[in-house]
């Protein structure tokens, strides 16, 4: 490790600052193109392969997230993220350029190689650079990045598509990736770096790979493309529940596991990322159906339902900036959270129970404002338990592990909602739910999406509980 000084307040926020536009490049690209979608699909041409260009990125992400934190470990974080960046930055400019759906897909790939491991490894450059117990209020700043994208990116991207060309979707990446590589590079350049001696498993990284990847393929296309029961969707669940299996086996029994079983076997460590997983999942989800309540309940168009999404976002902010401020002050700091997501459960039941009768979408967005705060503390509490219970040799592979649970986590969870929301992804009910005057089939949908939301938000609460409360390192603050 350098010897060089622990960072001073201005060089902590300029490095939180690049960190901050890395993690809103990865972010911001898992949401962005979802409205300009048809606008790609009329320029292009073959609109049968247009879910390619949202899956291609998001199976790509995932499965080299785990890889990442590895790689950051043994090789550094800055170089890591450095690659990572301009791989992004490159797949950006070759998506712009794009002649064809089939070029874009493949772009796309590009793009998800290098944007998959920006957010864990932002995460972990920020712990080896600040104390557990300071760690809390910087992790609510990149909860903050992560849930404005979440609800920009589909915004921004209506807009240059109607407005402009769908290409500046992916042209704005440039000056922004730029930017994140320059004030990356040149202030964790001077700060102290660490890297630990590792072996990477490759072969259990192509499991992994496979394994999850055939998972996200069939939560893409499942009720979208081909029904649940098909047989191309239970054969992808099925050699993914292979490739899994196998991954499992080679994790028994490797010298050096990609996802080593030190950390697998810390319950703090597994209660946390079930916890997490869970409230994001949550969250994520609701942040997808609800602008098909909006639009045919509340008869919104496309940018007025997302306007409406950002009590939401505000909430989850809200709840994730409390409670991290909170954690370098309390002992107990898994309070806050713990009141949080109970609050949300009960707010996520009261919003099931509220369908058909008042319906008011002032009181609705109350409640599920209640439920995204629940779901905001509970993060940076959890990503700083298992950051504060492992060696500082596995911070990147924990932090990175983490992650890849969360968005395992939330495709399943998107997928859940989804097939909820609309009957299994049958297109037909959409339209007949339009035309339903008193909206029977919409209310008794959207009841199933809370109650299951109310349980996502429940187990979350349960794990966050179970999880122990180990004293964060560092000084306590005044």
């Amino acid at each position: 490790m350098s010897a060089n000084p622990p960072p001073n307040p201005a060089e902590l926020r300029q490095v939180m600052f690049g960190l901050g536009l890395a993690m809103l490049l990865s972010a911001l690209d898992q949401t962005i193109v979802v409205t300009a979608m048809p606008t790609i699909a009329a320029d292009l041409g073959d609109p049968q392969d247009l879910p390619w260009i949202v899956t291609a990125y998001l199976i790509a992400a995932t499965v080299v997230t785990p890889l990442y934190g590895k790689f950051a470990d043994v090789y550094g974080r800055r170089r890591v993220i450095l690659v990572g960046v301009i791989t992004f930055v490159i797949g950006s400019v070759a998506c712009a350029l794009a002649p064809s759906m089939a070029a874009l897909a493949g772009a796309r790939v590009i793009q998800g190689l290098g944007g998959g491991g920006l957010i864990s490894l932002a995460q972990t450059i920020v712990a080896d650079l600040v104390s557990p117990r300071e760690r809390g209020r910087y992790q609510s700043y990149f909860a903050a990045v992560f849930i404005t994208s979440s609800i920009a990116g589909p915004a921004l991207g209506g807009i240059f598509a109607q407005y402009w060309h769908w290409s500046l979707i992916f042209w704005i990446n440039l000056p922004l990736g730029l930017a994140a590589l320059l004030i990356v590079n040149s202030r964790l350049k001077r700060l102290p770096e660490r890297r630990h001696p590792h072996r990477v498993d490759y072969l259990g990284a192509i499991l992994l790979i496979a394994g999850s990847g055939l998972l996200v393929l069939a939560l893409g296309w499942g009720g979208v493309r081909y029904p649940w029961r098909s047989a191309p969707i239970i054969g992808l669940l099925s050699a993914s529940a292979l490739a899994w299996a196998l991954f499992a086996w080679r994790t028994a029994r490797a010298e050096e596991p990609l996802i080593p079983l030190r950390i697998l076997r810390l319950r703090i460590v597994r209660d946390a990322i079930l916890s997490s997983s869970f409230g994001l999942g949550g969250f994520v989800g609701l942040s997808v159906v609800m602008p098909i309540y909006y639009e045919i309940c509340g008869g919104m168009n496309a940018s007025e339902s997302g306007l409406t999404l950002i009590p939401l976002m505000v909430g989850t902010v809200a709840g994730a900036t409390v409670s991290g401020r909170l954690m370098g002050r309390l002992t107990h700091y898994k309070a806050a959270p713990l009141l949080g997501l109970g609050a949300g459960c009960l707010a996520a039941l009261g919003a099931a129970a509220m369908m058909g009768s008042g319906r008011s979408l002032l009181l609705l967005n109350a409640l599920l404002t209640v439920t995204t705060f629940g779901i905001g503390a509970m993060l940076p509490v959890a990503t700083v338990s298992v950051q504060n219970a492992v060696d500082s040799r596995d911070l990147g592979t924990a932090t990175a592990s983490m992650q890849f649970f969360r968005q395992l986590a939330a495709g399943a969870v998107v997928a859940l909602f989804a097939a909820l929301a609309i009957g299994g992804g049958r297109a037909q009910l959409l339209e007949d739910m339009k035309t339903d005057v008193d909206g029977a089939a919409l209310f008794s949908s959207f009841r199933l999406v809370f109650l299951a939301l109310a349980v996502c938000v429940a187990l979350s609460l349960l794990f966050l509980a179970r999880m122990e409360e180990r004293p964060l390192r560092g000084e306590r603050r005044s």
